[in-house]
């Protein structure tokens, strides 16, 4: 397949007019084959307004016809073969079998979805049925299901240039939901967008669906993100990324004339509690482990394990002994791009500097592409007085929090932000303990679990990826599993429809 570097526009391609880049290696910081251009506000405008042309007839598709469509997306995205595989590669340092196993995941959400859609259980259908006789009043007839919201604009996000990205679970949700999208591709793998992209333009025009159903544009800036939130016609946003962009995008939808909601991944650092029992037995289990997750993908997930609280003791000085003699044989790995490579470099500057932290061990050094996992460690008296201690830092680095006992530590979780994981290492007799942080800990994070760490995300019915903010800006949802269709839903109620208007869905038939 050719790339050309166009914008894919409700089942046109056109070249951007405003602007001009290129795809970045990111193991080198070489400039990449094919240059993009950005699109201009009347491409913008053009695409919000087939979104929303697409509306009325997308989001009345049967259930079979537009799980089929989901299903076809995922065989056109594997029909690519290797090229996207192997442009991924180069656009984001990243591994063939981590590439490999995330288009897996991305087409299986896909199918899942598809599922989810047949089963028709999203619509929520309700029926009150209605009786003339009643006394004093007449009992009204109430009909109710849930409805696409309509247009949804999409963003790409860096760390997922499949599974969250053109293709990836906002616009598989968004699509399931009858949604039209929109999608503005993250300039961090514009290739890899545009083969995608034009998977889902094929599976669209395959289905015969109305070509605004989706679109795919590019961007040099901020403007495009903008002016697709901004738009009148877009009803939702789905966002993953940094707690600026995020914010930014929030603060751009509140202010509009029709407010729309923002579902927007931003910020978390993952506390991981290191119970007395389990740590003393299991020391070298432990420290495994959590070197294991915190360099996994050079650091660059949002479920990374960044806060690690424990109290403090003989346990823990031979836990953190055990890190010291793991890490420094740990090799530098290739970042997503220059600025993540050089943003997190200077992330393990300052803390390499602050007055309150020590740093405990490094991997190895790399070039300037390259993040070297680093590991400090605090005292909870520290942590609460220093709020920025609380940042992320996005990539392979992790602080150990000393605790003097379990109340400073659960001193140190009350005044935690909101997270998209918190997990429990505990042992048999570390259970009485755990159970009673776990109720402060479902008001902290979205997904709670033990023995584990974050960084692996199933994706199925069961799943929460969300959590209070700034982990998400609302977190009452999910952008993994299919709990993520509800975002883009809304529920209409009938009030004494006659059977000939009603949605075929609400009809008699069907009660």
């Amino acid at each position: 397949m050719t790339l050309n570097g166009s914008l894919l526009v409700a089942g046109t391609e056109k070249r951007g007019t405003n602007g001009e880049f290129h795809g970045i290696e990111a193991a080198t910081g070489k400039v990449l084959p094919v240059s993009f251009g950005g699109a201009s506000r009347e491409d913008v405008d053009a695409a919000a307004a087939q979104a929303w042309e697409a509306l009325a007839s997308y989001r009345e598709t049967d259930l079979g016809s537009r799980a089929s469509f989901l299903e076809t997306i995922a065989a056109e995205i594997e029909a690519i073969g290797d090229e996207l595989i192997v442009r991924a590669m180069s656009e984001t340092g990243l591994p063939r079998g981590r590439l490999e196993g995330e288009r897996n995941r991305t087409t299986g959400q896909l199918r899942l979805f598809a599922k989810e859609v047949r089963a028709g259980r999203f619509q929520e259908l309700r029926f009150d049925e209605g009786d003339p006789s009643r006394k004093p009043a007449p009992k009204l007839d109430l009909r109710l299901r849930n409805i696409s919201v309509g247009p949804v604009a999409v963003f790409g996000a860096s760390n997922f240039p499949l599974a969250f990205s053109v293709a990836g679970g906002d616009t598989a949700s968004a699509l399931a939901a009858g949604c039209p999208v929109v999608v503005k591709a993250h300039s961090a793998h514009p290739g890899t967008s545009e083969l995608v992209g034009r998977a889902v333009q094929r599976a669209v025009a395959a289905c015969r669906l109305h070509p605004g159903t989706f679109s795919l544009l590019f961007d040099t800036g901020f403007e495009v993100g903008q002016q697709l939130v901004a738009d009148h016609r877009i009803r939702a946003v789905g966002f993953t990324g940094s707690r600026r962009g995020g914010t930014a995008l929030m603060d751009i939808a509140s202010k509009r004339r029709q407010p729309i909601p923002v579902y927007a991944e931003m910020s978390s650092i993952n506390p991981v509690i290191l119970f007395p029992n389990a740590l003393t037995r299991n020391v070298d289990g432990i420290a495994s482990a959590f070197v294991s997750s915190l360099i996994l993908g050079a650091g660059q997930f949002c479920t990374n394990p960044g806060l690690l609280l424990a109290v403090d003791g003989e346990a823990l000085d031979a836990f953190i002994a055990r890190t010291t003699e793991l890490l420094p044989d740990v090799a530098p790995q290739a970042m997503l791009t220059p600025s993540i490579a050089r943003n997190f470099c200077e992330g393990v500057a300052r803390l390499r500097v602050h007055p309150e932290v020590r740093a405990i061990a490094s991997g190895k050094p790399g070039s300037e592409f390259e993040g070297t996992a680093a590991l400090f460690e605090t005292t909870a008296e520290a942590l609460l007085a220093h709020e920025e201690l609380q940042n992320e830092v996005f990539g392979a680095a992790g602080i150990i929090v000393r605790c003097r006992d379990l109340a400073e530590l659960e001193a140190v979780i009350n005044e935690l932000e909101g997270q998209l994981t918190v997990a429990l290492i505990i042992d048999n007799d570390d259970e009485a303990d755990a159970r009673r942080f776990i109720p402060k800990l479902e008001m902290l994070a979205g997904r709670l679990l033990v023995n584990g760490f974050g960084t692996g995300v199933e994706v199925s019915p069961a799943m929460v990826h969300g959590g209070p903010y700034p982990a998400t800006a609302d977190g009452r949802s999910t952008s993994v599993g299919t709990l993520a269709i509800y975002r883009f839903l809304r529920p209409v109620c009938y009030q004494d429809f006659p059977a000939g208007i009603l949605p075929p869905a609400l009809r008699d038939q069907n009660l």
